[in-house]
């Protein structure tokens, strides 16, 4: 009983570890038309209004899916493409960019599906 056990909590582990590892890259492409995006994107002035805040990193292998993202050049390069839009209403996520790596992240869980 307890080996089976210890083994399930092996595989759990290993899954957890899998899911939030930062190769599971969050490459943003910007799109040209609303129609071709996966995620419609506003940008909030403030940090209170947004559902995600977003930090723009220098190189691929630091992006994640808690905010820290990379623009990639080429469409098929990307994990998600995002279209910003002119209006709160139209946007299927509102962000907010932040200053420092260590601030990006969700402040609203229930849009983290978005991203996935």
């Amino acid at each position: 009983m307890m080996k089976k056990l210890l083994s399930i909590l092996t595989v759990a582990s290993i899954a957890f570890l899998f899911s939030n590892n930062s190769a599971i890259a969050q490459k943003v492409y910007t799109v040209k038309y609303e129609s071709q995006a996966d995620v419609k994107v506003y940008v909030v002035k403030y940090e209170s209004q947004c559902d995600l805040k977003v930090y723009h990193v220098k190189y691929e292998s630091q992006t994640n899916k808690k905010g820290k993202w990379f623009n990639v050049k080429y469409e098929s390069q990307a994990d998600k493409k995002i279209y910003y839009v002119k209006y709160e209403s139209q946007a299927d996520l509102k962000i907010y960019y932040v200053d420092y790596e260590s601030q990006a992240g969700w402040k609203n869980t229930s849009k983290s599906h978005l991203m996935q």
